[in-house]
């Protein structure tokens, strides 16, 4: 288990658990409940997750359940992390160092079954078009705009659920 590097959400609900995590290489799909959406969010630097984590917040939409976050510093914990299957989205950096979310982002879509809707954010709009190579299924700009942000997040979660929940 990837437990030296691992790093626990400390804004969850009390009521909240953490799950171990495993070295399958196949994702079991987990479902969404009322009661949370887990989002992973992946950077090197903890500025940009908390600057994620913000713009997002913990409600993106009123339709949508609460917003449960898991931090990810590294490549390690965030494949650890998809191949639980804990993870119903991911928003990546794709200036992360020294893999970008972009890389890590093709890499997840093309091994790993059933893999979660992925968000990248990039620091130009002109870098919007890498995320069509990296099979991304949507783009936030920085600086994040709050509104954007959750709006896109919402949009995402409801194409993966096919509704608001």
């Amino acid at each position: 288990m990837f437990t030296r590097n691992r790093r626990v959400d400390r804004r969850a609900a009390p009521d909240s658990i953490d799950v171990p995590m495993a070295n399958s290489l196949v994702r079991t799909p987990t479902p969404m409940t009322a009661a949370t959406i887990t989002v992973l969010v992946f950077s090197h630097r903890p500025e940009v997750r908390e600057a994620i984590i913000t713009a997002v917040g913990r409600r993106p939409a009123p339709d949508l359940p609460r917003v449960r976050y898991l931090e990810a510093g590294t490549i390690t914990e965030v494949l650890a992390q998809t191949d639980a299957g804990v993870v119903d989205l991911a928003i990546l950096d794709g200036e992360a160092q020294p893999t970008g979310g972009m890389g890590l982002s093709r890499q997840l879509k093309n091994e790993i079954d059933n893999c979660p809707p992925i968000i990248i954010t990039v620091r130009r709009k002109d870098d919007r078009w890498l995320a069509t190579w990296s099979q991304a299924d949507a783009v936030l700009v920085h600086p994040l705009d709050p509104l954007a942000a959750a709006e896109t997040v919402a949009r995402v979660i409801r194409d993966q659920t096919g509704a608001g929940v």
